[in-house]
């Protein structure tokens, strides 16, 4: 049962890790020019980017620590 759980979670931060590193812009037009939009949930995209990057960071942080976890066999 808690290895179900952990599993899903795992599963669910590996599907929102790879849209936040997907989100970020990128150095060239290439993908995300299909993806921008007029308006901005944030006031600058500075603040945008660094929100991006800790969300990113804290997800791979999450995503590795229960790969780690499920690969050692902590959970039954």
């Amino acid at each position: 049962m808690l290895r179900t759980i952990v599993s899903s979670v795992w599963m669910l931060s590996a599907a929102l890790l790879i849209t936040s590193v997907l989100l970020h812009s990128p150095k060239g037009d290439g993908m995300g020019g299909l993806f921008s939009t007029g308006g901005s949930m944030f006031t600058s995209a500075r603040s945008a980017e660094a929100t991006l990057n800790r969300v990113t960071w804290t997800l791979l942080g999450l995503f590795l620590g229960l790969a780690v976890v499920l690969s050692a066999g902590w959970v039954g």
